[in-house]
């Protein structure tokens, strides 16, 4: 587990009685995505870690959640056209995009808008795509494998350096 998923992790404990406050009322669309499992992301040079997680709506507007395998909540990512912040149970931080709060929270910048399609198991219609033989695609410098996506997993791995992994085991 990464220094910053550790330091989350020990920031619930040390606030056990504090909580997040909820979120602001997201009123679902047609489209919004609703999903839940493991995620695990690792950055070469051992940055990163796994978490539960809970990525409700859009890339325009929505929530990610991140818990501890006991259900203790270690973050909350929030975004909307206008503003991206993350909240955790010591501190609230704003930031300019998604790209942005995912460098922070994970060691390293997740195409988080394509994300929303490639656990759909399909490309990001924002940017070209090519189909790779066994069953994925190749977009933004990742390669997105499908192989398994009727078993829930999700995995998507960029080769530049610093080279990342992103495994998503999706809940049915």
């Amino acid at each position: 587990m990464s220094r910053r998923w550790a330091g989350l992790a020990l920031a619930v404990l040390l606030s056990a009685c504090a909580g997040l406050q909820p979120p602001p009322v997201h009123i679902p669309t047609e489209g919004d995505l609703s999903l839940s499992g493991r995620l695990s992301v690792l950055v070469e040079g051992g940055q990163g870690g796994n978490a539960a997680f809970e990525l409700r709506g859009s890339p325009s507007a929505g929530q990610l959640e991140l818990s501890t395998p006991l259900g203790s909540l270690l973050a909350r990512a929030l975004w909307s056209r206008s503003e991206v912040w993350l909240q955790t149970p010591k501190e609230e931080r704003r930031f300019d995009d998604l790209d942005s709060l995912s460098r922070e929270l994970l060691g390293e910048a997740i195409p988080v808008a394509a994300l929303f399609d490639w656990l759909r198991g399909r490309p990001w219609p924002g940017a070209a795509s090519e189909t790779l033989a066994g069953g994925g695609f190749s977009q933004l410098g990742w390669q997105v494998d499908l192989s398994r996506f009727d078993t829930g997993l999700v995995l998507a791995k960029r080769q530049a350096a610093p080279a990342v992994t992103l495994r998503a085991r999706l809940e049915r």
